[in-house]
């Protein structure tokens, strides 16, 4: 398979201009990656350096919210031209069987945010990676003219309101997928409904904005992964969203990804030029990210159940939606 792949990975790569003579070498398969296959590999051109690359393919059943490999490259195209810290995006294609894939620029540093909590050489990271991650979100919000300039990216708002079209949207989803009933999320999406925030700012929203999709050094943020639920709604949004508990990996007393306090991030969001914050918005939305979270749990099971994918990473995923549903209960009986 790897050498297989390699032929028709370099086959591609020669159809492009200025790359006629590319090799393809150390191809090797990433680990990670429920959506998605990643693989790792360097390009040799006579007289250059090699050039390390990653090529992401589709997997037989993508996440039904994904916005696709076609719009998820076009959105990086665009997001790296406006100077914010994501991988180089090279070229987007189809292979024979009609799955997608593109190859992306092949950054060097940590994802595993357990590593990021454990060890000694990244203390310094775990102490500026807050604030970085804050100044990265405000950059992201802050693209000008973001409905017309990522016109092909989903925009779900209801008029008079800032939340209900991402509502309605996976609770379909949920109703769709779901083979068991889930009383804790249907309680948690009657809430949403009736709590829904006044309608805000419209931007680019990464819709997965977190640790674990992010490349990390000892020196912190490098590049911002996963756009694939990317869309266009109100930046609280993400704001809301990287406080989830099940991305604080366990360090639940450190709300941004276990390893630093909200006023970090928010403060250094705001002083670069991120929408101004209400604290009742972004409590929304962490309520609304706990609800999404579960949903693609049951998602991404989905595929395992239904005998259409033997991954015991995505069947695993199926355990976890009764912790984020007492994750839902504990936040809404608090307010």
């Amino acid at each position: 398979m790897p050498d297989e792949m390699k032929n028709r990975l370099q086959v591609f790569i020669r159809k492009q201009e200025g790359y006629q003579k590319a090799t393809v070498e150390n191809l090797s398969k990433m680990s990670g990656g429920a959506s998605k296959e990643t693989w790792a590999f360097d390009l040799a051109m006579s007289g250059h350096e090699l050039l390390p690359l990653v090529l992401r393919v589709n997997r037989r059943s993508p996440l039904p919210a994904s916005i696709g490999l076609k719009d998820e490259f076009a959105l990086m195209t665009e997001v790296h031209g406006a100077g914010i810290q994501v991988p180089r995006p090279y070229w987007y294609g189809k292979d024979d069987s009609g799955r997608s894939f593109y190859v992306i620029q092949r950054i060097e540093g940590e994802t595993i945010v357990t590593r990021l909590h454990k060890d000694v050489q990244y203390e310094k990271a775990r102490d500026v990676m807050p604030a970085q991650l804050g100044k990265i979100l405000a950059r992201i919000h802050r693209i000008p003219s973001a409905r017309t300039r990522f016109h092909f990216l989903p925009c779900r708002q209801e008029s008079g309101s800032s939340a209900l079209g991402q509502i309605l949207f996976y609770e379909d989803l949920f109703r769709r997928y779901s083979p068991d009933p889930h009383p804790a999320l249907e309680l948690a999406i009657r809430w949403l409904k009736r709590n829904d925030p006044q309608p805000g700012h419209l931007s680019l929203v990464h819709g997965d904005y977190r640790l674990g999709n992010v490349i990390f050094t000892e020196k912190g943020v490098r590049s911002v992964l996963d756009w694939e639920l990317a869309h266009i709604g109100d930046p609280m949004e993400d704001v809301g969203y990287i406080s989830v508990q099940a991305w604080r990996f366990g360090i639940d007393a450190k709300p941004i990804g276990g390893i630093g306090e909200r006023a970090d991030f928010y403060n250094a969001y705001e002083k670069a030029g991120g929408f101004s914050l209400d604290a009742s918005s972004v409590q929304y939305w962490e309520i609304f990210g706990n609800l999404l979270w579960a949903i693609i749990t049951i998602l991404q099971m989905s595929p395992f159940l239904n005998g259409y994918s033997n991954s015991i990473e995505l069947a695993s995923l199926g355990r976890k939606t009764a912790e984020v549903e007492l994750q839902l209960l504990t936040l809404i009986e608090e307010l």
